[in-house]
């Protein structure tokens, strides 16, 4: 057990780095409009990531409430690389084409940017909980790695969902 937390230790500070670096390099490439424009158009593409993304952590669960933990500990690594795939498209669109405006009215617009807040918000807030999951997952400290999974699952799965509401929901708009 001492080795493990030694080992956890270890990948704290990347942990830090990254759950700050990460938003902040985001928020940073907001401000950079690049005169280029891309060959397909990405919106669809990335919320099909999100939800190809939703439906791994899913599967996922599945695998690992049937014991089968080599499969959930693939499925686990294909949907982080889902979402850095995601995270660069994200950015090289809005890097690239200006922002679309909602033009829902009423509730409706309530409703969406409702959602689209709470998905800003957690998509920054679940940064730190996936490393720290990751980490105590392949430092074999698993009863820690249950007790964060609880919490890590849900908002991952929120966040990759909301995704795709926010698109289905602003696609008119484009």
């Amino acid at each position: 057990m001492e080795n493990t937390n030694l080992e956890s230790k270890k990948y704290n500070k990347w942990i830090v780095v990254l759950s700050i670096a990460i938003p902040l390099v985001v928020a940073a490439l907001f401000g950079v409009k690049l005169d280029v424009e891309l060959p397909v158009f990405l919106p669809p593409i990335y919320a099909t990531i999100n939800a190809i993304t939703a439906l791994v952590l899913v599967l996922a669960f599945v695998a690992i409430t049937n014991g089968k933990r080599t499969l959930h500990e693939r499925l686990m690594k294909f949907a982080i690389v889902l979402s850095v795939l995601f995270l660069v498209m994200y950015v090289a669109y809005h890097m690239t084409s200006d922002s679309t405006k909602y033009g829902g009215e009423g509730m409706m617009r309530y409703v969406y940017f409702t959602i689209l807040v709470l998905h800003i918000v957690l998509s920054v807030v679940v940064i730190p909980f996936v490393l720290i999951t990751y980490v105590r997952a392949i430092t074999n400290d698993f009863e820690k790695h249950k007790k964060i999974a609880k919490v890590t699952f849900p908002i991952w799965l929120f966040v990759a969902i909301s995704g795709v509401v926010v698109y289905i929901m602003i696609s008119p708009y484009y």
